[in-house]
């Protein structure tokens, strides 16, 4: 066996999982009491699919702006750099079956979107790396699995 990582995802044996799927990755309590969950959504395959960068920018931005309309619990959602899912992390809040709807919710959301929001030089990095399209056919894959959401081993 593998020497214990201090990344729990490296920890987790990625030839085991069945995307897509979410799952609670970790739980961090604070020095004050204050807890953050931390979720892995996973929408490709990893080693086998990736999303293309415009498309995952793309649904990082409408995700990010659009998931607190519908959680204000949410502290982070940030893309995994091998392009296969995002981290969400949430702050005292652990109801599993709220997150999902969440992000049913958000998804949606990005389905209606007809524009990427703060897609422009002053509020982005890399403004000229976007596509709304692309974003909107990530959310409806994901959506279109959603009864697979709960099972990362494939069982």
């Amino acid at each position: 066996m593998a020497q214990k990582m201090n990344v729990e995802s490296f920890n987790l044996d990625h030839t085991k999982v069945k995307a897509p799927y979410i799952r609670l990755a970790g739980v961090t309590e604070g020095e004050n009491g204050d807890v953050i969950h931390k979720y892995d959504l996973r929408f490709k395959q990893p080693n086998q699919a990736h999303m293309e960068m415009p498309a995952l920018h793309s649904l990082e931005h409408l995700m990010a702006e659009l998931i607190r309309n519908h959680h204000n619990s949410v502290v982070d959602l940030s893309p995994m750099g091998c392009q296969t899912g995002f981290y969400l992390t949430v702050i005292n809040h652990d109801d599993f079956d709220e997150i999902l709807e969440t992000v049913e919710k958000t998804l949606n959301d990005v389905l209606q979107a007809t524009e990427v929001p703060a897609c422009n030089e002053v509020q982005c990095g890399w403004a000229a790396s976007h596509s709304l399209e692309g974003a909107q056919e990530l959310a409806r894959e994901m959506l279109s699995k959603k009864d697979e959401w709960r099972n990362v081993f494939g069982e």
